[in-house]
């Protein structure tokens, strides 16, 4: 029995625009072909027959088959809808294996792994993409051919993978996260409060600077950025003991309602939504300015001299 194998090679979703990706060709159309997105757990995506060739198309069948694998293109997502419209005909087969010889396999040999040598691309392009070379013919002088070496890559290839690479490979900063309740019923409660958050910004650096936001009283979070999860999430955890101490000093308590966590971009809109709803909810209501001025006009004037008994 067939095992069919489900995964997910990328941490997103979705391709990005531009990106090349692998696919199985899984039917075909009157209009398009429809495949799988192998790296992307096999997410349904589709291949406009206009998007197979550049050269006028005589049979369909001798461009695409179903059940073959190749190399294509992102043209459009739509996360919403789960729509991934995709070219093949904007990717060269031959310039894939070009590139594989000249470039993929010499890495493979010099550093093991190529992911290894795309780790020093990302800062140091040059002294790893110069030393690859390959060999062409030329007519010399005496019209005779020669063989001679050449830099494997053009500057606008050159250039073009080395912004492929640093997209995908330089790490981004991950958003560390906490949910905390704190409340000080004592006199000056407020000015407590605000102390206890300032002594828990303090606890954060310069590498994971730490915030704390109100959400609706009596709901704080407190959120770093960084490059370092386990750094990150140490961090927080300091300044939850800093702000703690603080407001208990002053007879005031704070609960852990949420623990340090790396938190989504899904979960961060979320919490930003959150709070733009709550600030227009306690936006103030129109008339209710003028209700204390009201209050204290309701006696009127009163001489307390002339009227001793009040």
């Amino acid at each position: 029995m067939a095992t069919s194998l489900e995964c997910r090679m990328y941490e997103a979703r979705f391709p990005q625009v531009d990106m090349a990706v692998m696919i199985q060709v899984k039917s075909i159309g009157e209009m398009c072909a429809y495949v799988s997105l192998l790296e992307y757990n096999n997410i349904e995506g589709m291949i406009l027959l206009s998007e197979l060739s550049r050269r006028r198309i005589r049979s369909i069948n001798s461009l695409i088959k179903v059940g073959r694998i190749e190399p294509v293109m992102v043209l459009h997502v739509d996360e919403e809808k789960g729509y991934v419209n995709l070219s093949k005909r904007r990717v060269s087969e031959e310039d894939i294996q070009d590139l594989y010889i000249h470039v993929g396999w010499p890495l493979y040999r010099k550093y093991g792994h190529a992911f290894e040598a795309f780790k020093l691309v990302v800062n140091d392009p040059d002294s790893i993409l110069n030393t690859l070379t390959r060999e062409v013919k030329e007519i010399g002088s005496d019209g005779q051919e020669v063989m001679k070496v050449v830099p494997a890559l053009s500057e606008e290839v050159k250039d073009a993978i080395v912004k492929n690479i640093r997209r995908r490979m330089t790490p981004q900063p991950l958003k560390i996260r906490a949910d905390v309740e704190m409340k000080c019923f004592q006199f000056d409660g407020v000015l407590h409060i605000k102390d206890a958050m300032r002594k828990a910004e303090a606890a954060g650096n310069k590498e994971c600077p730490v915030k704390i936001k109100l959400v609706a009283p009596p709901s704080y979070v407190l959120i770093t950025q960084t490059l370092d999860k386990e750094q990150g999430i140490s961090v927080l955890n300091k300044a939850i003991v800093a702000c703690t101490e603080e407001i208990e000093r002053h007879k005031g308590k704070l609960a852990v309602k949420e623990a340090p966590r790396a938190v989504s971009e899904r979960e961060d809109k979320l919490l930003e939504l959150q709070m733009l709803k709550l600030t227009e909810d306690n936006e103030e209501v129109g008339g209710d300015s003028n209700s204390e001025e009201e209050e204290d006009t309701g006696m009127g004037d009163i001489d307390v001299e002339q009227h001793p008994e009040i």
